[in-house]
This record gives C-alpha cells, sequence and structure tokens, in this order.
C-alpha cells in the first residue's frame, strides 16, 4: 500500500504538507487558512475526513496561523511541544491538544508519526518522518544546518519534503538588511540550495524516489535555478518544487 504526500502550501506566506495511506492521513503544519486548506484537498480529491491530527513543527505563524480554526472545525488533535505552544499565540481546546516531545511516536492505525529535533531559530523545533509499510516521507523545511539527526533521518526516507530556501547571490544582491542575511545564513536560519543539495547527494537513501524542494524564499530564489541544480545531480529521484501560491499534485511512493 502506498504512501500519498503533497504540500498544500509552501513559503513564508503558509506552510501545510499532507502525507497518509489509504485509511489514515496527517497534516504537518496549519500556516493556511481552515478554508483554504479544506477548498485545496478538495480540489485534489484528497478527504479530509481522514486527517486524524495536525503536527505542528514550530511556531511561527506560517505554520501555526490556521491550526486552532482548524482543529475546532474539525474536531482534529494537534500535536505540539510545551515549549512551541507557550511561545505560539494558537489556543487549542484541551481535549484537542496533545504534547509530544523528541522522538517519541505516535500511531493512527498503521500510519506512524516520528518527530526528531533540528536547528532552527524557534522554542523547540522540530521535523518528522511519516511511516507505513516499510515506506517513510520527510517533511524537513526551516532547517538552519543539517545536524547529524537531519541526515539519520533523511537517510532512511523514500520521499521527502526538503527546504531549499535561497540561492547564495540572490541573498547577497537582495534588499535584505545585513542583521536578515546573517539570521538567514546562520545555524538556525535556513538551508541554501547548496547545503540542500549537499545533503541530497551525501546522505540520502539509495530508496529516495521522489524529492520535493520546499519553502524558496520569494525574493532569494526561483523555481527554476531549484529545478536546475537539483535535476543535473537527480540520478533516478524525481525532483519537484512546491509552490508557495498552490497546492502540488498528490504524489504517491510505493
Amino acid at each position: 500500500m502506498p504512501l500519498y504526500f503533497s504540500s498544500l502550501n509552501s513559503g513564508s506566506n503558509g506552510n501545510c504538507y499532507y502525507v497518509g495511506n489509504e485509511q489514515d492521513a496527517v497534516l504537518i503544519d496549519a500556516g493556511i487558512s481552515c478554508r483554504e486548506t479544506s477548498r485545496r484537498m478538495a480540489r485534489l480529491g484528497l478527504d479530509i475526513k481522514k486527517v486524524r491530527a495536525v503536527f505542528i513543527s514550530h511556531e511561527h505563524s506560517d505554520h501555526t496561523r490556521g491550526a486552532e480554526v482548524l482543529s475546532r472545525k474539525m474536531n482534529l488533535p494537534v500535536f505540539i511541544t510545551v515549549a512551541t505552544h507557550n511561545q505560539s499565540n494558537i489556543r487549542i481546546e484541551p481535549s484537542l491538544l496533545q504534547y509530544f516531545s523528541s522522538n517519541d511516536s505516535v500511531s493512527f492505525g498503521a500510519l506512524k508519526v516520528e518527530p526528531f529535533a533540528k536547528r532552527h531559530d524557534a522554542a523547540d523545533p522540530h521535523s518528522f518522518v511519516i511511516s507505513h509499510n516499510g515506506l517513510s516521507v520527510g517533511v524537513m523545511t526551516d532547517i538552519g544546518s543539517a545536524c547529524e539527526q537531519v541526515k539519520a533521518q533523511f537517510s532512511r526516507c523514500h520521499a521527502a519534503f526538503l527546504e531549499s530556501n535561497y540561492d547564495e547571490q540572490m541573498l547577497e544582491e537582495s534588499f535584505y538588511p545585513y542583521y536578515l542575511k546573517k539570521r538567514i545564513r546562520s545555524d538556525h536560519g535556513h538551508l541554501s540550495n547548496e547545503q540542500a543539495l549537499e545533503l541530497f547527494s551525501n546522505h540520502r537513501s539509495p530508496g529516495l524516489k521522489h524529492l520535493v524542494l520546499s519553502h524558496l524564499s520569494k525574493v532569494n530564489n526561483k523555481p527554476e535555478i531549484v529545478r536546475e541544480l537539483f535535476g543535473r545531480h537527480a540520478n533516478g529521484t524525481i525532483i519537484s518544487v512546491a509552490s508557495r501560491y498552490e497546492e502540488s499534485e498528490v504524489f504517491s511512493v510505493a
């Protein structure tokens, strides 16, 4: 049985990723509105009734702004760390609030979600690997640098959403002030195209079938740049680029 995955939106204007099997699914982050999440899933033919929970990676609003309404209207539990919840402004019904810690796994039927800590300028940031029937899909964005944990988790994925946030030259030449450039480039900022390529080239599994490059900067990157860069190193892996304006198609790995 395959795993299905789709980016409902990816970028500083909102992040939301769908991963599931035939029976159960989860959303990683809820950075777009409940209405837009529902619309985009419907256009893709995805049944929101199969979604069992929302997992929050960190407290920044482009990952959380839709969580409160989505949880309430769809009666969905929200999994979040204590530190992230304390730093966020989202209010989740107590009965739907679920705390997790690093390396705790949560299962919904045969679907398993495994969170792991990463580096980012947030209180307690995490990424996730979602597994079923020996298959794994990673959701790895908002990463300042590829620490050993990220490398280990990426190396077991059959498909992954991987941040490729900025092109070094475009960032250097952009209108961004120095402090913001420094923050983006820091070990707790974002992955550049070259950093993401290094992770992909040196730490991917032989079983990695599909890579979805995600969380591209609107100002400091272009889809055609990352598509061409990674395409030269694909070696049989399908390369896609997630949009900040619309949902992707529904991909699958089997």
